[in-house]
């Protein structure tokens, strides 16, 4: 006797079917890890913007809106370029820095702006510009 071995059609199809579902669950997941991952690199770059402006105020007795003054050179980007930065209300008393979100990171609509001032103090809002502080600055 010849017997054929192999997958019927019904047994290949259910196996796709079970792949697609589970690529379904999986996908989004992974995307909205890879988001909350990526708000490291807000933080990051504010911190390197506050001890860049702490060492800029030693040496000239005033906080600067320049990140490119000199000694801070610090682009107008995040490090893996996620965000991008800039400085407000920087005088003699302190600044404050921001970090809004670019490119892909914009699909994060939780953590869509961080903020550090010059006493250590963390912000973060949604695109609704509500307080989500708790969540991002994790």
């Amino acid at each position: 006797m010849n017997r054929q071995t192999g997958f019927t059609l019904t047994e290949l199809m259910i196996t796709v079917a079970i792949l697609i579902i589970l690529a379904a669950i999986a996908v989004p997941n992974y995307r909205g890890h890879v988001l909350r991952s990526q708000r490291s690199d807000a933080m990051a770059a504010l911190l390197r913007v506050a001890a860049a402006q702490e060492k800029f105020y030693l040496q000239n007795n005033t906080y600067t809106n320049d990140l490119g003054a000199s000694g801070l050179d610090l682009g107008t980007a995040s490090g893996d370029g996620h965000f991008t930065l800039q400085i407000n209300n920087a005088d003699l008393q302190g600044f404050d820095a921001a970090a809004t979100a670019t490119g892909g990171q914009t699909a994060d609509k939780k953590c869509a702006f961080f903020s550090l001032d010059e006493q250590g103090t963390k912000f973060a809002r949604d695109d609704d510009e509500n307080n989500t502080t708790d969540i991002c600055w994790r």
